[in-house]
């Protein structure tokens, strides 16, 4: 189960940090705008929410993750 069917997951920055990204399901995998951040960084995501490892991500994608996530918190 997930949230809003599949249109939103939370990646595993690290131990405790998560962030809440859309995900556009037409895009290919390796594509870095297939990830979009909308949230702020949390400790603990929903029960129900599909959890992403950022390592398990391509390097262009998760290096865009990085840099929203670190840029929208300054």
């Amino acid at each position: 189960m997930g949230l809003k069917k599949g249109k939103y997951a939370y990646v595993k920055l690290s131990e405790g940090r998560y962030v809440k990204v859309r995900v556009f399901k037409g895009r290919a995998d390796n594509v870095p705008d297939k990830y979009i951040v909308v949230g702020p960084i949390v400790k603990k995501p929903p029960h129900t929410a599909k959890v992403i490892d950022i390592l398990e991500l391509p390097k262009d994608v998760a290096d865009k993750i990085l840099s929203d996530v670190y840029m929208t918190t300054k």
